[in-house]
């Protein structure tokens, strides 16, 4: 660390499962993922059971590195997962949101004596339901104001909400910024869906962006972007997932 602080990359990714032609998938997102080489990372949608999606985006990465899941109570073997790959664990922590959702967050203690409150949750998904992930992120919202004190909080996450929809605007209430925002004046034009073409693949709904990375406290944005927008070489239907992943270059401190 230096006088301008310290550095860090997060994201977050949903990604999908193992529906949507997961064997072709599967490499694309690990190179993906290697590529991206986030400190921090909050999934959403992963298979916790058998070949865990958490623990081969883990491999990647190389080094030391620790993964923390929470479980679904609507879709047993499936939940979100949080990586961290710089950074001592002090604590984890999950909370359910209601209608089958949770969210986690990992208390991670950082060079120069920071610390940091990373969080990853997955919010309702129905259209139409705004009232529904409101509810959700206002519970989310109100279990981090009574977080102990850390230097900054990272919410990763798909809110399955647009910008300026009631779950937004309850974590712009509450004093969180969004990074991609932040660094580009506006979010991307979409998330979700990649463009991915494949048996079952999710269309309800309209294109738009749903993912977000909220920052409080003492972080800064260098840049933010979207990872994961390339299709396979050869089949422009076949991406790393059905959503893009958002990620920042953060300064704390």
């Amino acid at each position: 660390m230096n006088g301008d602080g310290l550095r860090l990359r997060a994201a977050t990714w949903n990604i999908r499962n193992v529906a949507d032609r997961w064997a072709e998938r599967k490499p694309l997102l690990t190179a993906a993922f290697r590529e991206l080489a986030p400190d921090l990372c909050g999934l959403q949608e992963v298979a916790l059971t058998g070949d865990r999606q958490d623990d081969l985006l883990a491999g990647v990465l190389g080094g030391h590195v620790r993964t923390l899941a929470a479980e679904s109570p609507r879709f047993p073997g499936f939940g979100t997962a949080i990586i961290v790959a710089r950074g001592e664990v002090l604590a984890h922590e999950v909370l359910d949101l209601g209608q089958g959702r949770t969210a986690q967050r990992a208390l991670v203690a950082l060079p120069g004596g920071l610390t940091l409150w990373f969080a990853t949750t997955h919010l309702h998904h129905r259209p139409g339901e705004d009232g529904v992930r409101q509810a959700q992120a206002e519970r989310l919202a109100a279990w981090m104001d009574d977080a102990p004190r850390a230097d900054a909080e990272v919410v990763a996450g798909d809110f399955n909400a647009r910008p300026g929809e009631p779950a937004c605007r309850v974590m712009e209430r509450a004093g969180f910024r969004s990074a991609h925002r932040e660094a580009n004046g506006a979010e991307p034009g979409r998330t979700w869906p990649s463009g991915i073409v494949a048996p079952g693949m999710d269309t309800e709904g309209e294109p738009g962006c749903l993912d977000y990375l909220w920052l409080r406290g003492s972080v800064a944005v260098e840049r933010a972007w979207l990872a994961g927008t390339a299709p396979a070489a050869g089949d422009p239907g076949l991406y790393p997932s059905d959503h893009f992943a958002v990620a920042a270059d953060l300064r704390l401190g």
